[in-house]
């Protein structure tokens, strides 16, 4: 069974669903990104959260992140720990 720890937050209007993800994601081709984030999407709207899928992860000490362009800024601005501060939902499958 997979278990996933999310932050479902709610910014600037939008509900977005921040995925603290294993540092190893980092190192995974683009297709197989895309697919993860897929699934934990699928998963998600399962569950019931509505909003965008946003993996983050650290690289080389810095915090990582998948987003729509128009996120980045946002991205840029918080941290691995204010993810894991906000986490407060799981997602199990």
């Amino acid at each position: 069974m997979t278990t996933l720890k999310v932050a479902h937050v709610r910014e600037q209007g939008i509900d977005l669903i921040i995925c603290p993800l294993d540092d190893s994601f980092d190192h995974k081709g683009a297709d197989d990104q895309r697919r993860a984030v897929s699934e934990i999407q699928l998963r998600s709207r399962s569950a019931g959260l509505a909003g965008t899928v946003v993996p983050v992860w650290n690289s080389g000490g810095r915090m990582a992140f998948l987003a729509p362009t128009n996120w980045h800024a946002f991205f840029q601005s918080i941290s691995i720990e204010w993810v894991w501060s906000n986490v407060n939902r799981q997602l199990s499958w």
